[in-house]
């Protein structure tokens, strides 16, 4: 498993998520994003939907080559 996951939202990149004793931590990659900015999520996935909340896709899905879900 891994301990970063790169998060995209409509092809946007949005920002990482960095493993840590308690979850996922966000650190956004775009200004769009900075309200997540140091947000901690139980998952990945939980920051995909956080992520894509921003831009109006409230439930999209992964792409495959990220390997959570």
């Amino acid at each position: 498993m891994s301990d970063s996951y790169i998060i995209e939202v409509s092809s946007e990149p949005a920002g990482i998520v960095v493993r840590d004793k308690a979850g996922f931590r966000f650190f956004a990659a775009a200004p769009r994003f900075f309200r997540l900015e140091g947000q901690l999520f139980r998952s990945a996935r939980d920051a995909e939907r956080a992520a894509a909340r921003f831009v109006g896709e409230p439930d999209a899905e992964p792409s495959p080559s990220r390997g959570f879900g």
